[in-house]
């Protein structure tokens, strides 16, 4: 009998379609070789002691814990909602968690917690297969569902697959892409980020133009992206709210376009680079969710070679990912950005989708 079972799950990188899943638009965006890890010892007792390693802290969860509808601690809403597919706990564990995901950082390191756990519950409680689908579907339950927030199916359906995915969120149709990208430095900033908040003001204002465009003009539809007349849509909107629709469209435009470069047999990824940029633009100049740290950053990518860079998360704080093609470049973004004083800097390259093994 194995004495301890491991599960682990990596961060990730969104790509395009930042602010677009939640709108029902399409995103593209990939896994990075940081991961977090859940490691599970069976113990005496019917709980589940669950040591946060990184964060200094113990919990104990009873395995027949009373749900609250009220709860807000996913650790807890999946084992309710995993209830439904009769994934039932009988037996505790001891768990630490640790990550090498900095967290509150844009890079997922809380859907990566879920997709892990998830993981763990269901091979260890659980007889049937579990596939990508499977976990995906119920991580987005747990992490957004269950709990009225505010995010879409990027973060569990990129970490559940485990590579570079274009996602259509309203099918929840998935095409894998196997290309190699490039090095991907990671420069975090020291400003936490309010996640929900943001994702709550920038949802319902993007959803409020875009429904007022469609009272306007009875035949605008996202399906016909490559005719739409812009200027006549931003007529029908205040000023306030142009940004946000305008976002919207052009964000959505430069996923197309990036999902017919990935389609191509050899990836070019300086075009990606070059999307990447323009991507980063409407973040920053429509959406507004740069701050001065991340603008400084990105200009230090970039004045050190950079071919492509862009904001990561939800804005106000998070990441920047930088796009390098020359190994000495790389070394360079990244010592540059540690010397600015990013709260942590690193290269990363694709990574594993979630795994489970045991000793």
């Amino acid at each position: 009998m194995y004495k301890k079972i491991i599960s682990k799950a990596p961060g990730r990188i969104c790509l395009f379609g930042d602010h677009q899943d939640y709108l029902g638009l399409p995103i593209i965006a990939t896994t990075i070789n940081s991961q977090i890890k859940i490691e599970a010892t069976q113990n005496n007792y019917r709980e589940f002691k669950i040591i946060k390693k990184d964060l200094g802290l113990i919990q104990v969860i009873p395995i027949d814990y009373e749900y609250d509808s009220g709860e807000k601690d996913f650790l807890k809403i999946a084992l309710e909602v995993l209830k439904d597919f009769d994934c039932i706990p009988d037996i505790g564990y001891d768990i630490i968690i640790s990550s090498k995901i900095p967290i509150n950082s844009g890079l997922s390191s809380s859907s990566a917690l879920i997709v892990a756990w998830v993981n763990f519950l269901l091979n260890t409680f659980n007889d049937e297969e579990v596939t990508s689908d499977l976990l995906a579907e119920i991580s987005y339950r747990i992490e957004v569902l269950e709990v009225g927030g505010s995010g879409g199916k990027m973060d569990q359906y990129t970490i559940a697959n485990g590579k570079t995915i274009f996602l259509d969120t309203k099918t929840d149709n998935i095409i894998p892409f196997d290309h190699k990208l490039c090095n991907m430095i990671v420069g975090v900033s020291s400003q936490s980020k309010d996640t929900q908040g943001i994702l709550r003001k920038l949802k319902e204002n993007a959803l409020m133009s875009i429904q007022i465009v469609k009272n306007n003009d009875l035949d605008f539809s996202f399906t016909n992206i490559d005719n739409i007349d812009l200027n006549k849509c931003l007529s029908f909107l205040d000023d306030n709210l142009k940004p946000f629709f305008r976002a919207a469209i052009g964000n959505y435009r430069t996923t197309l376009k990036a999902k017919n470069e990935f389609h191509k047999n050899k990836l070019d990824i300086k075009k990606i680079a070059d999307l990447i940029n323009i991507h980063h633009s409407f973040l920053k100049n429509d959406l507004k969710i740069t701050t001065p740290e991340i603008d400084d950053m990105i200009n230090i990518a970039m004045d050190n070679g950079s071919i492509g860079c862009k904001i990561v998360g939800s804005g106000g704080g998070g990441s920047i990912v930088c796009l390098s093609d020359n190994e000495s470049c790389s070394r360079q973004i990244l010592e540059e950005l540690i010397k600015f004083g990013a709260k942590k800097a690193f290269i990363a390259n694709i990574g594993k989708g979630p795994r489970i093994s045991y000793e």
